[in-house]
């Protein structure tokens, strides 16, 4: 008998998709307040996840997806390194 290792499910805050953990990015608002991208999955605070696709990421921008999951402002720099971060996914 073959033993199938459980693999985690989060949700897309922009598509609603469920995914793979691997596949999304988990994006972390601090205690202090301030947002950063989580590579490791295990920083402390409110996570909001997001498939690492140009369209789901522009569409978290367009309608204020993140700023409303993490009640907090998002600077326009935290998107710019996730559509960095995508080119870097596809070139790899």
């Amino acid at each position: 008998m073959v033993v199938r290792k459980k693999i985690p499910l989060r949700k897309c805050i922009a598509s609603g998709e469920m995914k793979a953990k691997k596949e999304l990015v988990r994006i972390v608002r601090s205690k202090e307040g301030e947002v950063s991208i989580d590579l490791t999955g295990k920083k402390a605070g409110r996570g909001a996840y997001l498939s690492l696709d140009k369209e789901m990421i522009s569409l978290a921008k367009k309608k204020n997806i993140l700023a409303n999951q993490l009640k907090v402002a998002i600077p326009e720099s935290l998107y710019d390194e996730l559509l960095e971060l995508v080119e870097k996914e596809n070139n790899s």
